[in-house]
């Protein structure tokens, strides 16, 4: 038997890009979320299995490498497949791929299985059978030198409140709206190409909270916080191509 990867083509939509006819991170990020989803369902561990058994799984970071900029018009594949759990950490690994079958986007995310009666992490044995039997790989698609992103001062750029329309399952903001938050803290003029970015999650947003963007821009790039009144919930790094820096 072959080593396990779970594998979607997606014609992308004119929805999917931005004013330049790029792909955005936040497409790219739902395009994630997708085999995510289509993967773990199929290994026998996805929401409506864990729903029954008042699990379910939380993405606490996803980053992606942007090895070239995907156009209006493309189709892509992107192939999918889990790490081996380690402690309250789990893994996941996804290939981008043009219709050529170069790779466009190397990314990684990290999940945490919450019982979500109880708001505490549950370690891989909670998913009995479907963890035992599991074809964890333990390739890795991408390198992540840290998850962790330093806390900015930096300048309020953006405020919303929250609305129904961006919330998920779980009664929060879905995770890839978060990129589409952050973005708006630039101006057209002021985007560059971005060739990777790292985005982490600690805190959930609801319905009607407010919440505001705040932007440090770096040497290489720019770091943003999503914050409540209770703190940060959300954060992103972005580093821009040379030749914008």
């Amino acid at each position: 038997m072959g080593k396990y990867a779970y594998t979607a083509k997606f014609p992308l939509r004119y929805s999917d890009f931005n004013f330049r006819d790029e792909l955005t991170p936040a497409s790219l990020l739902c395009l994630l979320q997708e085999v995510a989803g289509a993967s773990a369902d199929e290994l026998g561990f996805g929401y409506q299995a864990l729903k029954e058994k008042g699990l379910g799984f939380i993405v606490v970071g996803t980053y992606c490498e942007l090895l070239r900029t995907v156009r209006l018009g493309e189709t892509v594949t992107v192939e999918t497949w889990p790490l081996p759990p380690r402690h309250v950490i789990f893994e996941r690994a996804y290939r981008v791929t043009d219709e050529r079958g170069e790779p466009v986007a190397l990314c990684t995310s990290r999940w945490c299985l919450a019982d979500m009666e109880r708001f505490t992490l549950a370690l891989p044995d909670r998913l009995g059978e479907a963890h035992t039997n599991c074809p964890y790989r333990a390739e890795k698609s991408v390198e992540v030198k840290s998850w962790k992103i330093p806390r900015i001062e930096g300048e309020e750029k953006l405020r919303l409140r929250i609305g129904n329309s961006v919330t998920d399952h779980y009664m929060h903001t879905n995770n890839a709206r978060y990129a589409e938050f952050f973005l708006d803290a630039f101006r057209m003029e002021e985007l560059p190409r971005i060739k990777s970015f790292l985005i982490t999650y600690e805190k959930q947003v609801k319905e009607g909270e407010e919440l505001s963007i705040f932007r440090k821009d770096e040497a290489d790039g720019a770091t943003l916080e999503a914050r409540t009144k209770e703190g940060v919930t959300t954060q992103m790094r972005l580093w821009f191509e040379e030749e914008h820096q």
